[in-house]
């Protein structure tokens, strides 16, 4: 256990960080894996930004590496115009 005050709140506010993490982390996953399934060209297009979006804020902010970002981002890309 830590022994100093400003330990502890680092514990805390670690701990309150990897849940937010967590949660935009689990959202975006989601999200992209929506984007896979859609046969629709037309909503596929118009869920695709979005999609990124949330990607390129997930790099932004190293919960994920950028080039994982931009690896998905091509193979959506490809995925979308290929429907």
């Amino acid at each position: 256990m830590a022994n100093h005050k400003s330990a502890l709140k680092r514990i805390r506010s670690n701990e309150t960080k990897r849940l937010r993490n967590k949660v935009q982390h689990k959202t975006t996953r989601n999200a992209v894996r929506d984007l896979r399934a859609l046969e629709d060209k037309k909503e596929a297009s118009v869920m695709l930004p979005k999609v990124v979006a949330l990607l390129d804020k997930l790099a932004k902010k190293n919960i994920i590496h950028p080039n994982k970002a931009s690896n998905l981002k091509s193979k959506l890309t490809k995925q979308v115009s290929a429907l």
